[in-house]
C-alpha cells in the first residue's frame, strides 16, 4: 500500500471513530521540496497526525491551519515559500516553495 493510501485508511479510521479529520494535500511544488506534490497530512481535533506535506516549521503551520479548517468548515490554500539563505534556519532542507491544500473531510 502506498504512503498516500495508508495516510487515508488512517483518516477513514479515525472518521469513524468519530473523529473530526482534516487532510492536508501538497499540491504544487517549485525547486526543492522535501515532500513532493501529492503528499498528505491527517489531522484530527484531538491532536492525532499521519503523514507529511514538509517536516520542519511548514508541519506546524499546516496543522493549525488544519484545526482552524475543522472549526470553520472552510478549505484553505496555503503557499509557503523560502530562500536557499533562510531554509535551515526555519527547518526546511532547501529553499523551495510549496502550496498546501487543507479541507475537512466529511
Amino acid at each position: 500500500m502506498s504512503d498516500t493510501a495508508d495516510i487515508l485508511a488512517t483518516a477513514a479510521a479515525w472518521r469513524h471513530e468519530g473523529e473530526d479529520v482534516a487532510l492536508a494535500t501538497v499540491t504544487q511544488t517549485w525547486g526543492s521540496s522535501p515532500r513532493p506534490a501529492g503528499s498528505q497530512l491527517a489531522i484530527t481535533r484531538s491532536g492525532k497526525m499521519a503523514g507529511s506535506v514538509s517536516g520542519g516549521c511548514i508541519e506546524g503551520a499546516v496543522a493549525d491551519i488544519g484545526l482552524e479548517v475543522l472549526n470553520t468548515g472552510i478549505p484553505r490554500l496555503m503557499d509557503f515559500g523560502i530562500t536557499d539563505e533562510r531554509a535551515w534556519e526555519v527547518g526546511l532542507a532547501c529553499g523551495g516553495k510549496l502550496k498546501v491544500f487543507v479541507e475537512k473531510l466529511a
